[in-house]
């Protein structure tokens, strides 16, 4: 029983639930619930004529101040490269991931400082190839001299309300996105949001190289049609779904600073402390197997790997090392304490029993 509440905690749901994603009724956009996500029809290529610049526009609405997701990632399976927005409760996280390329600086994180406090904001990344600026509401708020992007980051699928490895949800509405293959000077991202928030929409010149603009103005159906007309279009799936979820990530790149982290690692140890004790006191008592405690590891370890890998098929769950690392750690506990409580108290009430039947052999005593 107690395997089977384990494997039911750490499997549930043990289907792909419905897509949460919802035309908007007396306006344009689309509302992103707890499971929601849209993806791109077709893979977004660099043109031969794109330079290193590029911008991205994300107008939206977050359901709440402490949430946490990913708005938008472009991924490249291919290149195995990765770039995202992220909410972190208050803040926006800009994120690129260039896989295996180079494994000591794969990860590399950019942060902005309360932009979720707001109702309703227009994000804007620009950059020139080396260095990028974000500006909320047409207000410039920070630029980095090292966080650079270029064209390459906006290649692959685009994804929208999730992450590409991993379920990753980010509640709230979208109202309006736009790719540029140029960086946007403070007065045409100035001028962007004044257009975006009168008219619905930017103006914007053929100078500024518009390679995708989704204004949600369908309000029905599950296609979301690129206003460029280059069949950049995107689709809403009637199931959530990762598109390439992650198998076993490894602990360094699990690891954060997160309170939910900590929550999360004390969460799966403790929930393996009674499987370790039970199938020790199962092993040693009943089964008198002779290396009980070795045996019970072992089972842990076993149970915990089996629910890692089926979760990588799970769209609503994480599948990482961390977890068996912390499960395993959860059965060690479990055998300490059964060591620890329940050898001491079974040595007592053998030995009361010796003095009340000295006569009694300690096969006759045990049965």
């Amino acid at each position: 029983m107690t395997v089977c509440g384990i494997l039911i905690a750490g499997l549930w749901p043990f289907h792909s639930p419905r897509n949460e994603v919802h035309w908007l009724e007396n306006e344009n956009g689309l509302q992103f619930d707890h499971y929601g996500t849209i993806l791109s029809t077709a893979i977004l290529e660099r043109a031969s004529s794109d330079g290193p610049s590029i911008s991205i526009e994300f107008w939206m609405a977050p359901a709440s101040t402490w949430n946490s997701g990913t708005l938008i990632a472009f991924y490249s399976p291919l290149a195995r490269r990765q770039f995202s927005l992220h909410q972190r409760y208050t803040d926006l996280v800009l994120q690129r991931d260039i896989g295996d390329q180079h494994p000591q600086l794969s990860l590399v994180e950019m942060r902005v400082h309360n932009i979720f406090r707001k109702k309703q904001a227009l994000i804007t990344v620009t950059s020139d190839g080396r260095e990028t600026a974000v500006y909320i509401d047409g207000q410039l708020i920070t630029r980095s001299l090292w966080f650079g992007l270029s064209a390459d980051d906006l290649t692959g699928r685009l994804i929208v309300g999730t992450s590409a490895l991993q379920g990753d949800s980010w509640p709230g509405r979208l109202r309006g996105l736009a790719l540029y293959g140029s960086e946007l000077s403070a007065a045409q991202v100035a001028q962007h949001y004044e257009e975006w928030t009168q008219k619905g929409k930017p103006v914007a010149p053929d100078n500024e190289r518009v390679r995708a603009l989704y204004l949600f103005d369908e309000h029905a159906g599950r296609i979301v049609h690129d206003h460029t007309r280059s069949g950049n279009d995107l689709y809403i799936p009637e199931h959530f779904l990762v598109l390439n979820h992650i198998l076993l990530e490894p602990p360094w790149k699990e690891i954060n600073t997160q309170h939910n982290y900590l929550k999360n690692v004390l969460i799966n140890i403790a929930g393996f402390v009674p499987l370790g004790f039970l199938v020790c006191a199962y092993f040693a008592s009943i089964q008198r197997i002779r290396y009980a405690a070795a045996a019970t590891v072992i089972v842990g370890f076993t149970v915990s790997f089996t629910i890692e890998i089926l979760q990588a098929y799970l769209p609503t769950r994480f599948s990482g090392m961390t977890d068996i690392i912390t499960n395993t750690l959860g059965t060690c506990v479990g055998v300490v304490l059964y060591s620890a409580v329940a050898l001491p108290l079974a040595g007592r009430l053998y030995s009361r029993r010796s003095v009340a039947y000295p006569h009694m052999s300690p096969s006759q005593g045990g049965r």
